[in-house]
């Protein structure tokens, strides 16, 4: 019955996000809106590698659950907790909390309104809303191994790291900002800023490996119990 409903989440979810991202590539060669620019494409945006990342992630985890007690199924385990330790988690919820938070703050620092007539709503909600639910669902369908801390956090280090560069490298590039909140930044500030939210997002993953060891502890302490 676990694995039936492991199955019906990852495919539905996985099925999900390619609708989104196909939705998201529909949208080529349409006219943008002021705060959207062409150079770098949806590339420069974290929120749309996040949603390829996690697109990604349920694949992989679909199609794990089609393999399970098979030996390809057990590397295919490990792939994937590795994948949803290390960045799914941490960064899907870090895209929706920084964005929300931003957005309620000031949201033409992070999505300027004119943005809507190009996004339907739902699309901000897919991109924005809907990832932090389906990473819960996903804490409480199945447990994961968690790798050593320090390897974790060098290789979300390293990612921060290379995004940091290539959003440097667009406003280099172009003279315009990926978001118009860094902008308000000094050189001193974006330092900060990005140091910041690197620190957010390794409590993230701490978070995560911590709310794997409450909900699956308890359950094996519940099965045991009425073994």
């Amino acid at each position: 019955m676990t694995l039936t409903v492991r199955k019906l989440f990852h495919v539905s979810v996985f099925t999900w996000y390619v609708f989104v991202v196909k939705s998201l590539a529909a949208k080529d060669g349409e006219q943008l809106p002021p705060g959207i620019f062409v150079y770098g494409g949806p590339w420069k945006y974290l929120t749309f590698l996040n949603l390829l990342l996690q697109m990604f992630f349920f694949g992989l985890a679909a199609l794990n659950d089609f393999q399970h007690g098979k030996k390809a199924g057990r590397f295919l385990t490990t792939c994937k907790d590795l994948l949803f330790s290390v960045f799914v988690f941490p960064v899907g919820v870090f895209v929706v909390l920084l964005f929300w938070t931003i957005f309620a703050f000031d949201r033409e620092l992070v999505y300027p309104a004119t943005i809507d007539t190009f996004f339907p709503p739902w699309i901000n909600h897919a991109m924005h809303t809907f990832v932090f639910p389906v990473l819960l669902g996903e804490v409480l369908l199945q447990p994961h191994i968690y790798p050593q801390r320090k390897l974790a956090l060098t290789a979300l280090a390293a990612v921060g790291v290379a995004y940091l560069f290539w959003i440097v490298w667009v406003y280099l590039s172009v003279g315009v900002w990926v978001y118009p909140l860094l902008g308000r930044f000094s050189s001193a500030g974006l330092v900060f800023f990005f140091f910041f939210n690197m620190s957010v997002v390794a409590s993230l993953y701490e978070l995560g490996d911590k709310l794997n060891v409450l909900v699956w502890s308890q359950r094996r302490a519940v099965k045991s119990r009425e073994d």
